[in-house]
């Protein structure tokens, strides 16, 4: 498929047709498979033959989703997993030993500090946070033991914007592998391993999906990073996929090019409204000339992405009252979705961290986080009027 635009790569990539030779991807909810014999149910287990073995690892299904999302990143290998937490898991339990020290982006989901910080520090592993826009201070954090650098780019909330280029740079030489959760852009917007990333992270949940409706996750990028090492971590600790997530999953990706597109224009839109709002006191977005990192951006992206945040005067209880008066938008943390989402971060996808923490990353109590989805954008700004003014 390497000849044919991502557009048609999302339609297309990855499809097996079985013997009825069904027009859409076939969707296969089995445990288990069948051998022809016992010789070829040996060579299966043993690893000497390819082939469907059990869905803990093996599933048409599942493989067809891995395809087409591996044609959409450039990359080599895909393993998809039953959501973007265990995506990140998986790539910390096979990459990472007791020992190691990971450098993480300070800007990045709650619940993958706590990952690094809780789960990950039990076993050994040691992690430093940094600002994911200063390069000095990741080179500064660097140790003779760390092995991975972990962000976000965007970042969430605050949209900031890491150079990929730059930190893979600087990876490359402290010895350590470079992972981009690229969850934000998708790559319809931005491709890491294009930039020198060594992995791309996705929680599928978001706009792989794209309608809120099941949760995935996958980990991308060599062979020998991805599919030679984490499919036997699949195989044992299971936090696989389900076919039927995969077949939606599928699904979402024919659109995502379409939706991708339009939800990030009707983003810009809304940021610029925003911006010249009286109660509003800053927004972030990377499509705005007023964003630290526009015209890294500009460079790096394809388009400045549909999630933006924005600050209003009054602190929390501000922030609450315009998120209260809305009637149109979901107050969800989920993002991504073509219904637009509205969430207050300092209390939900960030209030597990601490206070300190927060602050460090700039989550302030009147931020509010948006994720602008399909609806009239005349509509969505009707709906945050309502409590700004």
């Amino acid at each position: 498929m390497d000849k044919y635009k991502i557009a048609t790569q999302g339609v297309r990539a990855g499809q097996a047709r079985t013997e009825f030779h069904e027009h859409a991807e076939a969707l296969f909810l089995t445990s288990s498979f069948v051998f022809d014999n016992a010789e070829q149910a040996a060579a299966r287990f043993q690893g000497g033959e390819e082939g469907m073995v059990y869905s803990r690892f093996t599933n048409p299904t599942v493989s067809m989703f891995q395809d087409r999302l591996a044609a959409l990143e450039g990359a080599e290998s895909c393993v998809a997993t039953g959501s973007g937490m265990a995506a990140i898991l998986a790539t910390a339990m096979v990459h990472l030993k007791s020992g190691d020290h990971v450098v993480c982006s300070n800007a990045v989901f709650g619940a993958t500090i706590q990952l690094f910080s809780g789960l990950m520090g039990k076993f050994g592993v040691e992690t430093t946070y940094v600002s994911p826009t200063r390069l000095d201070d990741w080179r500064a954090a660097v140790r003779k033991n760390t092995r991975l650098f972990f962000l976000e780019t965007p970042s969430n909330p605050l949209t900031e914007i890491t150079d990929i280029a730059s930190l893979a740079e600087l990876a490359k030489k402290s010895g350590a592998l470079l992972a981009v959760d690229n969850v934000f852009c998708t790559p319809i917007l931005q491709r890491p391993l294009e930039l020198g990333a060594d992995l791309v992270i996705h929680s599928a949940t978001k706009y792989l999906d794209g309608q809120g409706r099941v949760v995935g996750g996958a980990v991308l990028g060599s062979k020998a990073l991805v599919g030679e090492v984490m499919i036997p971590f699949l195989r044992t600790a299971g936090p696989s996929l389900s076919p039927f997530n995969a077949w939606v999953l599928l699904k979402g990706l024919e659109t995502l090019d379409l939706r991708i597109r339009a939800q990030s224009a009707a983003a810009l839109e809304l940021a610029r409204w925003l911006e010249g709002h009286a109660a509003v006191k800053k927004v972030h977005y990377p499509g705005l000339p007023s964003h630290p990192q526009h015209e890294l951006a500009k460079r790096q992206q394809r388009a400045a992405g549909a999630v933006l945040s924005f600050e209003v005067k009054g602190g929390r209880e501000a922030a609450w009252r315009v998120i209260n008066a809305t009637r149109l938008m979901s107050i969800t943390g989920n993002l991504g979705d073509v219904k637009t989402t509205i969430v207050h971060p300092g209390t939900t996808t960030h209030g597990r961290i601490s206070q300190q923490a927060r602050e460090a990353a700039g989550i302030t109590d009147g931020l509010i986080r948006i994720s602008v989805g399909l609806e009239a954008v005349e509509d969505l700004k009707a709906d945050l009027e309502r409590g700004l003014r």
